[in-house]
């Protein structure tokens, strides 16, 4: 009879914690894996030493800028890719609704629409982003990273970094 209420105690402080957990990973703040090498050096910069290959980095995810599309010039986020919503891309805010940007690696210039964001990775040699894709909505990003939080060595905050000389005012 006690060992029956002990697994009822456990079931339901298990489920209440899920919950709770739950929530907080939706509304509040998540922890994700960054992987690739698109944006090395701020994530993944020295290759492990089996097979060179990188290792990864964890990142804290918050979603409290999702209130009202708070992001900044340099502010590093997490997207769903605008050709397959099922992947997530992690790349730096270069320019915001209403700016004019120059294109690096070529002449361009463009006008970002209400709504909308370009993002480039720091490593643009291996990086998929809005130079392939164009400017991506706001609606598809799912927070802004916050802090790098493994490996121990490399905990630390994510500073944002605007690059120079590619925005324009017209």
């Amino acid at each position: 009879m006690g060992s029956k209420s002990f697994f009822w105690s456990l079931t339901k402080k298990s489920f209440t914690f899920g919950i709770i957990a739950l929530t907080i990973s939706d509304r509040y703040a998540s922890i994700m894996p960054v992987r690739g090498l698109s944006m090395s050096p701020t994530f993944n910069p020295v290759p492990n030493t089996f097979m060179r290959l990188p290792s990864d980095d964890y990142v804290l995810v918050e979603k409290l800028c999702l209130q009202k599309y708070k992001f900044s010039h340099g502010d590093v986020i997490v997207f769903s890719s605008p050709s397959n919503h099922k992947e997530k891309h992690i790349k730096r805010i270069i320019a915001l609704p209403g700016d004019w940007l120059r294109v690096s690696y070529s002449y361009d210039t463009v006008k970002i629409p209400e709504g909308y964001c370009w993002v480039e990775g720091d490593n643009s040699a291996s990086s998929l982003d809005s130079r392939t894709f164009g400017p991506i909505p706001l609606g598809l990003a799912h927070g802004r990273v916050s802090h790098i939080l493994w490996p121990p060595q490399r905990i630390s905050e994510v500073k944002r970094v605007v690059p120079r000389d590619r925005l324009s005012s017209f």
